[in-house]
């Protein structure tokens, strides 16, 4: 009787240590904070898979430097992002999602100028979806890690939507 309760105090001793250390290595992460950093990262995946797309098959050459750009840009912006979603144990996805895919996949079978306005038309939709995801993070999250990624997110992507509107034609 004595070692079966010594058996449980030991388990019950063990599981909430063990639950206290889980809970202890992200207090401040809300299910915003991990979604926002989950949506980064794929918009960071799919901005450098576009990027690289738009480098190949762009006939307009203000479109393949936006592409070389966005693949530097966002090279850096997911390296941060990673790093604190490490940082703070959040697991990543393992690539872009299934409405990005199907972007790429529809913009990559067009050519010559028909694939530079879909790719810049895609493109300013994406922005347009990334900083508002980055101000709902702002005005939600409760990480501050994750909110300054949120901050030092939005100059570059509203650099981004700057140039692409540039890019647009009418």
């Amino acid at each position: 009787m004595l070692r079966r309760l010594v058996v449980l105090v030991a388990t019950v001793a063990a599981t909430t240590v063990g639950s206290a250390v889980a809970f202890a290595a992200a207090p401040d992460v809300n299910e915003q904070d991990r979604t926002f950093l989950a949506q980064a990262h794929q918009g960071n995946l799919f901005e450098i898979e576009s990027g690289r797309l738009a480098e190949r098959k762009a006939s307009d050459q203000g479109v393949k430097e936006a592409g070389t750009t966005f693949v530097r840009d966002h090279t850096k912006l997911d390296a941060k992002g990673a790093q604190v979603a490490g940082q703070l144990g959040v697991d990543l996805p393992g690539g872009v999602g299934a409405e990005q895919q199907a972007t790429i996949d529809e913009v990559s079978g067009k050519t010559g100028a028909g694939f530079d306005q879909a790719w810049v038309a895609a493109q300013i939709a994406a922005h347009k979806e990334t900083l508002a995801a980055g101000q709902k993070e702002v005005a939600e999250g409760s990480s501050e890690q994750v909110k300054q990624l949120a901050r030092d997110a939005e100059p570059v992507v509203k650099q981004h939507l700057d140039l692409l509107q540039g890019l647009q034609k009418d």
